[in-house]
Parts: structure tokens; sequence; C-alpha cells
């Protein structure tokens, strides 16, 4: 199986073990990768980390020699079904966080950015190469990356191919921070920023900007209004606005 779940202490890790093919990804995989977040969605893990077995990537991409010699509707196919696994990243009932520890391509890349989050290492690399193979991203890329640094920065990684360093993916958006020392402990470190928070009340934020995003701004706002009135109807926000005026910290029970 080239798919591997473990779990650390409040956290699943998810690692992607194809190292010999630098973690490409191919249709078993991706039916391996789906059948883990299903797993990961049922149980009680308050954040999942995603990574790459070995040292050179976190995933180089779609396994090419399996996309050859397709029909056309085998093809789309295909696609939806790329598709349709990292939608679950969605779904997920907790944040996912992509540690990206050496090369992201293709469809590695568009697996990192269905995440919630991404942390890189300072060695890792990342890009839509696509096009050089005289194709395009269909994994999601053109949809998800000029949603997180904007249609010109995305355009041109899409259109030139191009490789963007660990330092440049900072900087613009592309992956939250850089890891400086060991990318397993800062991604442990990362998630626990937010693992105490309710679990409900995590959800809430999220999905107010990720369907806010589809709208305009005053349609945003309502969205806002109903998730954050929501959000008040929770024993959670009675817990934590009755430690804030009791000065301690709040016990919250994802309630």
């Amino acid at each position: 199986m080239g798919i591997h779940l473990t779990r650390i202490d409040a956290l699943a890790l998810l690692t992607l073990d194809r190292p010999e093919v630098l973690n490409a990804l191919n249709f078993e995989l991706l039916r391996d990768l789906g059948a883990a977040l299903d797993q990961v969605a049922g149980g009680d893990a308050r954040a999942l980390l995603v990574t790459g077995a070995g040292d050179r990537a976190f995933c180089a991409g779609a396994d090419i020699k399996e996309l050859m010699g397709r029909s056309l509707s085998a093809q789309r196919e295909g696609a939806a079904f790329g598709q349709a696994v990292f939608a679950k990243f969605d779904t997920l009932p907790i944040p996912s966080i992509a540690l990206i520890n050496g090369y992201a391509f293709g469809g590695g890349l568009e697996l990192a950015l269905a995440c919630t989050f991404r942390l890189a290492a300072r060695s890792a690399r990342l890009g839509l190469p696509e096009i050089k193979l005289g194709l395009i991203p269909g994994y999601g890329g053109t949809q998800r990356l000029p949603r997180l640094i904007g249609e010109a920065r995305a355009l041109e990684i899409i259109m030139t191919g191009r490789t963007v360093e660990a330092e440049e993916a900072e900087r613009i958006g592309l992956v939250n921070r850089t890891a400086e020392g060991d990318l397993f402990e800062a991604g442990k470190s990362f998630a626990r920023e937010m693992t105490g928070y309710s679990l409900p009340v995590l959800g809430f934020a999220r999905n107010a900007v990720h369907r806010g995003l589809t709208f305009a701004l005053r349609e945003g706002l309502e969205i806002e209004a109903d998730l954050n009135t929501l959000a008040f109807q929770t024993a959670d926000a009675v817990e934590g606005m009755t430690a804030f005026l009791e000065k301690r910290k709040p016990v919250f029970r994802d309630e």
C-alpha cells in the first residue's frame, strides 16, 4: 500500500510511500488516499499532517507512464477522479497541513494546495510543470492556485512551468511558513496552535472563508453573519466567553 496512516497524540499523519518514484501519484495511490481520508473523517484526530516518504520529495506529480495511451473519456474520468479525491480535504472536519519536504510538482503541488495549510522545508521546490508536457494541471491547480496567490502570479507559474523555491513560495503566500529545522516537528507545532480550540467553531471559520470567496462581498458577509450566529449557539462559545470573564483558560469540548 502506497499510503500509511498513523497517529501521533491528537494528530493523524498521512504519508505517501513510493519514495522510489519520488512518491508519484498513480490511480492506485489516489484510491488509497481517498480511503485514508475517509478514515480520518470518521476518526477523532484534531488535525491531519500530510507528507511524503524519504527526504527528496513530498510528491513529484502524476505517474506519466500510467497516463500514456488513454482514451479521451478515460483521461476525463481520471481528472474527475483525482479532483474528487482531493476535494475530500475540503470536507474534513479538521484542518489539514501539507509538510512539503522536497519536490512538490504537478499533482503533488495540487495535493498540497488541497490541504488547509502548507509548510515547506527550505529545500522544497514547487511548481506546475504540465505546460512543458503539452498539458495543463488537471487535479485542481488552475483553480486553487489563483485563489491562493492571485490570478497574475498563478498564470505565470502555470504558463511558464517554472520552479518556485521555498523562500519565494513563502513570500507570495504559496506556503504559510518555511521551516529552518525539523519540518515534522514544525508541522506538529503549527497544528497545535489550533487543535486546542473548538473543532465545530474552527469548521465555521473555514466554511465562512471558503464559501465567501465564491460570492460577492455582500453575500459573503451574510454567510459570515449566519455562521457567527451558529457559533454563539455552541456550548464552547459559552465556555470561551465565561473563561475570558473569569480570567482562566477555556476548556472546549467540541459542543
